[in-house]
């Protein structure tokens, strides 16, 4: 046999039995069938992309337990998730007695899915757009005495960035410690320039599961998409902005940029500590989670009842997901959802069908423009579908809805980083606020209908008769939605 032939052969087999083991493996994975199916074809319509494809993208890390922080779990914070809160729960006294049997079912779920403290001596600000956000931000970090924490998915040199590294840098040299954790694929741009300077000033920075070429791994599937503040235990924020030009000026062609975020005080500052303290052991391996200073219970005269909820490839389950899933689902008059990314698969989708079909309001905000073309066009995929069993859906024309909002009868919201996708649900390392206080639920709840106004209702009849270029472009990214 001719020697080329022969290495032809010996090549094809080889792939053959790489492609074949991978396929078993993905079956004994027990994944959702879609899942499974566009890898699959993903495996057999590329040949040997698909197998680089699977390896950086494919692997489920919460199965094999890569991020696991189990090792964590011996420390004193976690006398915060004893039967104390089980009963707090139970009791929930705090609460209206005709709110009691609506809430508790989310509240047991947080804590069982995620650990998720209940808090009550709390008081929040609904932060409503970059120029009230970054200016919350930087009054609070001015006024620093001990230490300064955020981690953040994007840092962008620019106005924004600079005017971050400048105020970090000043309170360092102060004498404040300051910490920061950056995305380490979300702050690709980031010149090192710009971290050295910081680090030179005495600002401990450290990037979050980094990436390098040629070593590219899995992990760069992987990121943390958490946004949080810590300011001396006592003012912190968290929700959708990063720190780039373009969540405070917006983006040319799109518009200015709508997003919400939350200033907080209180109890929940421990909650949102925690997440915090356990990425910067994750990333530096530095342990403070055991030291008092960084864990004050403080409390405020407010009486905000919260849940801080973590999910990522850390946790066993997909806790905001679910989250979401139980929002939804316990609705009986309204719930309203605005999100950038529309891609959950198909058992929120169903679950927001049947609650339209069973005679809640139910709205979903969705950009007009997109910063992403491709969850752009996956996302305009399961309009029809949503808009024939009865969800009211608007296309946000003034600018670029970044906002991560959902809405239960005036009664229950939810605020954070997390999208409505499989992205955010599986993959990513994301943080949300659990409200259950009327007041701020209402006033969320106006602002979503003050959005309403700048935005439009898409109609069915008319949505029907879309161009069939537009269809293709929707049903070819919708078959990457499992994948993204």
């Amino acid at each position: 046999m001719d020697w080329k032939v022969f290495t032809i052969y010996t090549l094809v087999f080889l792939y053959i039995f790489m492609v074949t083991g991978i396929a078993f493996k993905i079956v004994l994975e027990n994944r959702n069938p879609v899942r499974t199916l566009a890898w699959m074809l993903v495996l057999i319509l590329l040949p040997l992309a698909g197998i680089v494809l699977y390896f950086y993208f494919g692997t489920n890390y919460r199965k094999v337990k890569m991020f696991s922080m189990k090792e964590l779990g011996d420390f004193k914070w976690l006398q915060y998730m004893s039967e104390d809160q089980k009963q707090r729960i139970k009791k929930a006294e705090f609460l209206k007695k005709e709110d009691m049997e609506t809430t508790r079912r989310l509240m047991t779920l947080l804590l069982n899915n995620s650990k998720a403290l209940l808090s009550r001596y709390n008081s929040l600000e609904v932060l409503n757009n970059g120029e009230e956000t970054f200016n919350a931000i930087f009054r609070a970090i001015s006024r620093a005495r001990r230490y300064i924490h955020l981690e953040y998915y994007i840092i962008e040199e620019g106005e924004l960035g600079d005017r971050l590294k400048d105020a970090l840098t000043r309170k360092a040299r102060e004498g404040v410690e300051v910490r920061l954790i950056y995305d380490d694929v979300g702050c690709w741009r980031l010149p090192k320039k710009f971290i050295a300077e910081m680090r030179e000033a005495g600002v401990q920075v450290y990037p979050f599961l980094p990436v390098r070429f040629p070593l590219l791994t899995g992990k760069a599937n992987y990121r943390n998409h958490r946004k949080i503040v810590v300011i001396d235990g006592e003012t912190g924020f968290l929700g959708g902005l990063n720190f780039a030009d373009r969540y405070l000026h917006g983006l040319p062609g799109i518009g200015i940029w709508r997003d919400t975020h939350l200033k907080i005080k209180g109890e929940a500052i421990i909650s949102l500590h925690l997440v915090f303290l356990t990425d910067w052991y994750f990333a530096c391996r530095e342990l403070l989670l055991d030291k008092e200073e960084y864990l004050p219970a403080k409390r405020v005269d407010g009486n905000t009842v919260v849940q801080v909820v973590s999910s990522g490839p850390d946790s066993d389950w997909t806790s905001i997901q679910q989250a979401y899933f139980t929002l939804i689902n316990m609705a009986t008059k309204y719930v309203f959802i605005s999100t950038p990314y529309f891609m959950p698969g198909e058992t929120t989708v169903n679950c927001m069908k049947t609650a339209a079909m069973s005679g809640v309001d139910v709205r979903l905000m969705i950009p007009y423009k997109s910063d992403s073309a491709l969850t752009y066009w996956c996302t305009r995929s399961y309009v029809e579908e949503l808009l024939v069993a009865g969800v009211r859906v608007f296309n946000y024309k003034k600018g670029f809805n970044h906002s991560k909002v959902i809405v239960t009868d005036g009664l229950i919201s939810s605020v954070g980083t997390a999208n409505m996708d499989l992205r955010s649900f599986e993959q990513n390392f994301e943080l949300n606020l659990i409200i259950y206080d009327r007041n701020i639920s209402k006033k969320l709840a106006t602002d979503f209908l003050a959005d309403l106004d700048a935005s439009e209702e898409i109609n069915l009849h008319h949505w029907k008769f879309r161009s069939k270029k537009e269809k293709v472009r929707e049903s070819v990214a919708r078959l990457f939605a499992p994948l993204l």
